[in-house]
């Protein structure tokens, strides 16, 4: 009976048969075994799959009509990419099939009426060609929510991608978001994904591919042929830090690009001139002056939980499934250093009912059906070691959420409804507090309702309202432990009521 139940959610979140989110009763929520609990956990399932199936979703009219128009230019552009560089092979199915690095199509229009859209191209520190985009607000530009001003320098962020052939322009939302805001902001793809080179350029011609793959690793490599297979931590942890390198380049201070030969590449950030670089002497953490975020996801939220320690030009870092507070590479563990942004989902790529939650989202394991699942499985794996070691912390868990809820892939199942908006109004207000230094970025944190521009289709970008009751898991738990703008220590493990110490 159960695998039918699960396979009948699944069908009807094909068909749109989704019904509104389930608050909890006004006696408290219910028994698990119970029949209230079965019927919230099979919604909860069915709104896992929102991003196809709910208002304005991948499945609608609009957008369905949307689609041919933002996919093909794209997919138009990455052919002359590569026939211009033909020695720099993207041997990835990001760079065949057509709209693998798109993105929404209602955001296809938001470059040149919301924001900049800038592509650019250089080489990682083993020669491979890395192609991505640099985001900033208009000039002249006013935040969208407020009204005011965006005054330039502007703070700067880097997002890495996550493993599995994740594409930069799958994160494009947060991009745009964060760049409409006042961020100078770059995504990129990391060496063997989307439309970056597969293989380092380590030979005496610059332009053609080498390495020898019987050396011996350098560190934290896999093998002797850097950056292969794409599958590894390294081209995370050297991507994100050679992409901030690139981020903070300037005509005075221009990226070496190594290997370069005569592929097209830019010197430095073409748009330098936006990026702040003046000391910060409000910086948390002594030392550290430039005013940098780190976001990463999966492989990349391992990667940026490592750099973190040990890059003194990163000034906070964001994780997406997930935030790592022990992380290790290249034999050298990274304890918490900066404060922490964790933004953690229920599910991984597979939608399981209550009794799966065991384990970890990856690796579900069966638990007796009349216990709820462990609500600080998401607070373990980071979370937890941030708050034992002082530092300034935050973890959200979206409900319905997946692992697939930060990448921006059409038909890709399944994805919730809501996520990526949760997500976009904690990282703004994150960055805000620890990047910008806004004293109003408490208030934005500790909120229960905001309204959240997104796009609706026809380069129209719509209001929607996110109440926290609803939007956050009621599975595990989300919570804080930092510091207000006077110096007081805020902290609430539970902000969902899920059972949390």
């Amino acid at each position: 009976m159960t695998r039918r139940l699960v396979v009948g959610c699944v069908i009807a979140a094909m068909l749109g048969l989704l019904g509104p989110g389930l608050r909890s009763s006004a006696n408290g929520p219910p028994a698990p075994g119970s029949p209230d609990y079965i019927q919230r956990d099979n919604q909860n399932m069915r709104d896992a799959y929102g991003r196809q199936t709910g208002p304005n979703g991948q499945l609608s009219p609009q957008y369905i009509a949307e689609l041919p128009g933002a996919t093909n230019p794209a997919y138009l552009q990455q052919i002359a990419q590569q026939a211009a560089n033909p020695t720099r092979l993207a041997l990835d199915p990001g760079n065949v099939f057509p709209g693998w690095n798109q993105g929404s199509a209602f955001r296809a229009s938001w470059s040149g009426n919301r924001g900049l859209e800038i592509p650019i191209a250089f080489t990682n520190r083993d020669g491979a060609l890395l192609r991505g985009h640099v985001w900033a607000p208009l000039p002249g530009a006013h935040d969208p929510y407020t009204g005011a001003s965006l005054p330039e320098p502007y703070p700067a962020v880097v997002i890495t991608t996550g493993s599995l052939q994740g594409s930069e322009i799958m994160y494009a939302w947060l991009a745009q978001d964060l760049a409409e805001r006042g961020y100078v902001v770059l995504t990129y793809d990391v060496q063997g994904q989307g439309t970056s080179e597969t293989l380092p350029h380590q030979g005496p011609a610059a332009d053609f591919p080498y390495c020898d793959p019987s050396s011996k690793p350098a560190a934290g490599e896999m093998s002797g042929c850097p950056g292969v297979p794409f599958q590894q931590t390294a081209n995370f942890v050297y991507g994100t830090e050679d992409a901030t390198t690139f981020l903070l380049s300037t005509p005075k201070s221009p990226y070496h690009n190594p290997s370069a030969g005569t592929s097209q590449v830019n010197g430095y950030n073409p748009l330098w001139k936006l990026v702040d670089h003046r000391p910060d002497r409000r910086s948390v953490t002594p030392g550290r002056t430039t005013k940098v975020a780190i976001i990463g996801h999966s492989l990349g939220a391992a990667a940026v939980s490592w750099v973190q320690a040990v890059d003194p030009r990163a000034e906070t870092v964001v994780a997406f499934d997930k935030l790592g507070s022990a992380q290790t590479f290249a034999g050298r563990r990274a304890a918490p250093a900066i404060p922490a942004l964790a933004v953690q989902s229920e599910y991984g790529f597979n939608v399981v009912p209550y009794w799966m939650m065991g384990g970890s989202s990856f690796q579900g394991q069966p638990r007796s059906p009349d216990q709820a699942p462990d609500p600080t499985r998401e607070a373990k794996t980071g979370f937890d070691g941030w708050r034992k070691a002082g530092v300034d912390s935050m973890l959200i868990v979206p409900r319905a959420s997946t692992h697939l809820e930060y990448t921006d892939i059409n038909y890709a199942l399944p994805a919730s409804r809501y996520g990526q908006d949760l997500t976009s109004v904690y990282v703004q207000a994150w960055l805000d507090k620890y990047l910008k230094h806004d004293p109003s970025a408490d208030g934005q944190l500790l909120a229960t309702s905001w309204s959240y521009l997104e796009p609706s289709g026809q380069g129209r970008w719509s209001p929607v309202q996110l109440d926290r009751p609803d939007r956050l898991s009621f599975y595990f738990c989300s919570g804080y432990a930092f510091h207000s703008a006077a110096g007081a220590l805020l902290s609430n493990p539970d902000i969902a009521q899920v059972g949390c110490a």
